[in-house]
């Protein structure tokens, strides 16, 4: 039987390496091992400096009380890296802690239960098993924890001495897992940077949230198209990091256009329209499938459902019209409807959506009934009426999403 569950251990390892992004990663990964151990609950800390920050959190009790289209909403926050917490000690000890019931913790013991969150959420933590994830240089990473083991008829059960040493192993897969998905993180965070220092709005705050509004959108469009699980898990995957990019080409437009105050000339409105085709341009030579998405959401999330976008049938590579698609003066037609890929339909919507939420120089944050009303008006001319409709589903979420990612208030 141990040999089956290392067996089976080792191709879910296979499964999470197959991951690229590292918001989908933690996801995969906790979703994975509650089910491998039966767990109701769990969550992630991942480590930065002294502090574990809370990254992901799971639990089957409390999203079985949500209605449909619904999802657990979670804020994240820090905790210090010391004996006080349970996870912190783990991360400081790197020690494996079984507890058997929460509120029965050994006086002893220098760490204690923070019952806060079962409170605020009427739920009732028993059994707790966390590990810390590290690396092969011996870096602690972060921390798993997974909450309330269950037995076969779902009664609450204690972790065993054996789930000790196969979360063990899984820790450690996963610690490899998330420091490849971190070093991806990392580049795609540099390139952003760049763009950042041309144009001030685009700051990791605003491309994270855009990436995950994305694949909020995107995942319940899908739903509603009855798209197979696993398609959508891996194109969620690509997204995320897609998305993340839809602006990176503005590092070519120049600074006099980026931070003009007043509204663009003409021409210059023309070079700013370019930023869809160099950011295209740079996933040129494509080798996977998130070279082919990432050109697609660079070169099309300006486009628009009724034609009115830009830059339309361009060839990002010549910047010239795709052949048989030449308008007046040899301009490209536009593109409109369904001949915008889907997934720069997508970003559209969550991208206007980030806009219309956050402060610029030139305005303050819109209300939430404004928004509403404008969403509602651009639906079928701006964006993809069934983009919107899935907007209106997972509204609550994409609040959660902005909560999580602020702007930097410096």
């Amino acid at each position: 039987m141990e040999t089956e569950k290392i067996d089976l251990i080792t191709q879910i390892s296979l499964d999470i390496n197959e991951v690229k992004d590292l918001d989908i990663l933690l996801e995969r990964i906790l979703t994975r091992v509650r089910k491998f151990f039966n767990a109701d609950a769990g969550s992630i800390y991942l480590k930065q400096a002294d502090k574990l920050k809370f990254s992901h959190t799971q639990n089957d009790t409390l999203h079985k009380r949500l209605g449909p289209n619904e999802k657990l909403i979670y804020s994240t926050f820090f905790i210090p890296i010391n004996n006080r917490s349970i996870a912190g000690y783990v991360a400081k000890n790197c020690q494996i802690v079984n507890i058997s019931d929460a509120y029965k913790i050994n006086g002893s013991e220098p760490y204690t239960f923070d019952s806060d969150y079962d409170s605020i959420s009427d739920y009732r933590t028993h059994s707790i098993l966390t590990v810390p994830m590290i690396n092969q240089r011996g870096d602690v990473l972060g921390v798993m924890q997974i909450i309330n083991a269950q037995n076969s008829q779902r009664n609450i059960i204690p972790f065993s001495r054996s789930d000790e040493s196969l979360i063990n192993n899984f820790a450690t897969s996963a610690a490899l897992a998330v420091e490849r998905a971190q070093m991806t993180r990392n580049i795609i965070m540099r390139m952003i940077s760049m763009a950042e220092l041309r144009d001030p709005s685009e700051t990791g705050a605003h491309v994270n949230r855009v990436a995950a509004y994305s694949v909020e959108l995107y995942e319940t469009w899908a739903r509603k198209k009855d798209v197979p699980v696993y398609q959508i898990e891996r194109q969620r995957d690509i997204l995320r990091m897609a998305a993340m990019l839809h602006d990176v080409g503005k590092v070519a437009i120049s600074d006099l256009i980026l931070k003009k105050p007043g509204q663009l000339l003409p021409h210059e409105f023309d070079i700013m329209k370019s930023h869809t085709y160099i950011g295209a341009r740079l996933f040129k030579n494509a080798q996977s499938e998130f070279d082919d998405m990432a050109a697609e959401v660079a070169l099309s999330h300006h486009e628009k459902w009724d034609g009115t976008g830009y830059p339309g049938h361009m060839d990002p590579i010549s910047g010239k019209s795709v052949s048989g698609f030449e308008g007046p003066h040899g301009k490209p037609l536009p593109k409109k409807g369904e001949e915008i890929p889907l997934f720069g339909r997508i970003v559209a919507v969550a991208d206007v959506y980030d806009a219309l939420c956050s402060r610029r120089s030139y305005k303050d944050p819109w209300d939430d009934g404004r928004i509403v009303e404008e969403m509602h008006r651009c639906s079928g001319n701006h964006f993809d009426p069934e983009v919107i409709d899935a907007f209106f589903s997972c509204l609550d979420v994409l609040k959660s999403i902005a909560e999580r990612y602020p702007d930097d208030k410096n």
